[in-house]
């Protein structure tokens, strides 16, 4: 469900150039042909994290009881029918999200944490904290 979101925030690539702001992803692992398989769906450049580092000290996880989730499988359904699959390759249980963080001071402008599986962010809301970057003086 990731590549799904990943092609909704690479639509939004000729706006954050425009802006001069870059499109980031951070990933957990390299299991396979993972990173390559998803490429075509991020516009941006990838960094691999190994030791999770941006993920935090508490990593936000769905064990596997979150697959009997209603809004799990209705996101699963909404993704498939728009011709995305995933994997089942590697450690698949930790939730991801997507952060506008801003030059120095500013910080953090946006903060979507995925609730459970397929939880994406709204693109509208990415481009309004975009807009709220101060330039680097």
């Amino acid at each position: 469900m990731c590549r799904e979101e990943a092609s909704e925030l690479s639509s939004l690539k000729p706006q954050l150039e425009e802006l001069g702001v870059p499109l980031i992803a951070v990933v957990k692992e390299n299991v396979g042909t993972e990173i390559q398989d998803f490429r075509p769906h991020f516009a941006g450049d990838i960094y691999i994290d190994e030791k999770k580092h941006f993920y935090g000290p508490l990593q936000r996880r769905m064990g596997g009881l979150g697959f009997i989730r209603l809004g799990v499988w209705q996101n699963f359904m909404r993704a498939w029918r728009s011709g995305y699959q995933g994997n089942m390759n590697g450690e698949g249980f930790i939730l991801g999200g997507v952060f506008v963080i801003g030059p120095g001071d500013q910080g953090i402008l946006l903060e979507h944490r995925e609730k459970e599986f397929g939880d994406k962010v709204d693109t509208a809301d990415v481009l309004e904290a975009v807009k709220k970057i101060a330039p680097v003086k």
